[in-house]
C-alpha cells in the first residue's frame, strides 16, 4: 500500500517550539548564498515571527547581511536608513501608508528590524544587514525618489528626468488608468523616456556610491513598472513573471551592490518562493517566479523554505484596497497538503526534503491542493479562490507546518488622526 502523505510528513518531521526552535532547525542552510522564506497568507503573525528568528539567527551568526522583503523599494529604504544608520534616504517619509499597509507596518517586523538595528551597532558599515524591497509597484514614489536625488547631486539632469516622467505622473492616482489607454504613439512614448532617465542615470556611475545605487533602482523600478502595468491590458501571465523577474532581478543587483560574499534572506508569499515549475502556476498558466529563477541562477546556493497553516486567525481584506479585518482561517480542505499535516497531528515542525525516504517523497511528488491567502481573503469561495496544486517535495528545499496561528499585529496599519505615524521609532 502507497504511503500516505500525512505518513511520509511524519516520517521526517522535526519538531519545534517557538522561533529559537525553528531557527536551530534553519540554520542547516546557512551555507547557502539565497534563502528564501515563504508564507502562505500575507497576515500570519507567526508566520513573520518564525522567518524574523530564522533572519536574526543568519545576520547574527551566518554573514548574511541582505534581507530582501515582497515590499516596495523606497518604502523599505527608509526602514534601512533607520536600521543601518546613517545610509541615504529621501523618499517617503511615512513609508508603507499604501493597500496593505499591515504587510509591513506590524508589530512583528519593526521587532524584528528594532533586532536588526541592535546588531548592526556592534558591526561596521560593510557588514550591517539591510533591508530592501523587491516589488514593482511605487511606481510614483520612485519617480520622486530619482527626481529629489538628481536635484541634489545631479541638477543638470534632474530637470530633464522630471519631464521625461512627465506622461506617467498624471497616473498616479490610479495607475491602473495607464493600461486602459488606447495604445498607441504616446503609450510607447512613456516606455522610452522612462528608459531614456534610467540610461542616463547608468551613465553616471563615476562613484557607485548608496545614494547612487538607490536612485539607479527606482529608476529599475519605474521602467518594470510602466511595463508591469501596460502588460496588464493583454490579461496574460506577461505582468506575473514581469513583476517576478524584477524581484528576482533587484535580488540580483543588491547583492551584486553588497559585495562578492554578501548572502540574503528573502520573503515573500508561497506563490513566489515556491518553484512554480512543480506548481499550475507553471504546467498551466505558463507562470514563473522568485524561487524557479533563485534555483536557475544560484543552483546549489539556494534553499526554498514554505510556511503554511491550517486553523487560527489572518488578516485580510474582502476587496483590493478595503479594510484590514482579522478573519477566521477555513479547516484545510479535503486532500489538500495542509489537511495531511493536520492528520499527522503534529502541532509544529519543519520538513527538510532531503532526509524523505524514497516512499515519503513520491508520495509528496504527488500534486496536492496547497493553499494562498494572499492579502484577499474570501472564505465561502475558498477552493477556487485560495489553492492551487503543487508538487510540494520538488516545489520547496523544506517546508514549515504550525496548525494553529493567529493575525498578524497591525494596530497602526490605520492610525488615528493625529496619531504619530513615524512608527516604528518614534523618530
Amino acid at each position: 500500500m502507497a504511503m500516505k502523505a500525512s505518513e511520509a510528513l511524519q516520517s521526517a518531521a522535526e519538531p519545534f517550539e517557538d522561533g529559537r526552535g525553528v531557527a536551530d532547525l534553519a540554520a542547516r542552510f546557512a551555507d547557502r548564498r539565497v534563502i528564501c522564506l515563504g508564507e502562505s497568507t500575507h497576515g500570519t503573525s507567526e508566520f513573520y515571527r518564525m522567518r524574523a528568528a530564522i533572519t536574526e539567527r543568519l545576520v547574527r551568526d551566518h554573514g548574511f547581511t541582505v534581507v530582501a522583503a515582497e515590499a516596495d523599494w523606497p518604502d523599505a529604504a527608509a526602514y534601512d536608513a533607520i536600521i543601518r544608520r546613517g545610509v541615504e534616504h529621501v523618499t517617503p517619509e511615512r513609508p508603507f501608508t499604501r493597500f496593505p499597509r499591515w504587510m509591513w507596518r506590524n508589530l512583528e517586523t519593526w521587532d524584528m528590524l528594532r533586532n536588526l538595528r541592535d546588531l548592526n551597532a556592534e558591526r561596521l558599515g560593510p557588514a550591517r544587514a539591510g533591508f530592501y524591497g523587491l516589488d514593482v509597484y511605487s511606481l510614483c514614489a520612485s519617480i520622486d525618489a530619482v527626481v529629489e536625488y538628481l536635484r541634489g547631486e545631479h541638477p543638470d539632469i534632474a530637470e530633464e528626468a522630471r519631464a521625461l516622467y512627465g506622461c506617467l505622473k498624471p497616473y498616479c492616482g490610479d495607475p491602473g488608468m495607464y493600461l486602459r489607454k488606447q495604445l498607441g504613439a504616446e503609450y510607447d512614448s512613456c516606455q522610452e523616456r522612462v528608459a531614456q532617465v534610467l540610461t542616463n542615470l547608468l551613465q553616471r556611475r563615476v562613484q557607485d556610491g548608496h545614494g547612487l545605487f538607490d536612485a539607479e533602482q527606482n529608476a529599475h523600478v519605474v521602467v518594470d513598472a510602466e511595463r508591469y502595468y501596460r502588460s496588464m491590458y493583454y490579461a496574460t501571465a506577461s505582468s506575473w513573471n514581469l513583476r517576478d523577474r524584477h524581484m528576482a532581478d533587484t535580488l540580483d543587483r543588491v547583492l551584486e551592490h553588497r559585495g562578492p560574499q554578501a548572502k540574503a534572506v528573502v520573503w515573500a508569499h508561497n506563490s513566489h518562493v515556491g518553484d512554480a515549475r512543480e506548481t499550475e502556476m507553471g504546467w498551466r498558466r505558463g507562470e514563473l517566479n522568485i524561487g524557479q529563477l533563485v534555483r536557475e541562477r544560484y543552483g546549489e546556493a539556494a534553499a526554498l523554505i514554505g510556511f503554511a497553516t491550517g486553523t487560527g486567525t489572518v488578516a485580510a481584506a474582502d476587496d483590493w484596497h478595503g479594510e484590514m479585518e482579522v478573519k477566521q482561517v477555513n479547516p484545510p480542505i479535503q486532500g489538500s497538503i495542509e489537511a495531511a499535516a493536520d492528520a499527522s497531528g503534529l502541532p509544529r515542525f519543519l520538513l527538510d526534503i532531503s532526509r524523505l525516504g524514497l516512499e515519503a517523497r513520491t508520495a509528496l511528488n504527488d500534486p496536492l491542493p496547497q493553499r494562498a491567502i494572499g492579502v484577499i481573503y474570501r472564505p465561502g469561495s475558498e477552493r477556487a479562490a485560495h489553492y492551487f496544486e503543487a508538487r510540494m517535495a520538488r516545489q520547496f528545499d523544506a517546508w514549515v507546518w504550525v496548525a494553529e496561528t493567529e493575525a498578524v499585529h497591525a494596530r497602526h496599519a490605520h492610525p488615528a488622526e493625529g496619531e504619530d505615524d513615524l512608527v516604528p521609532f518614534g523618530l
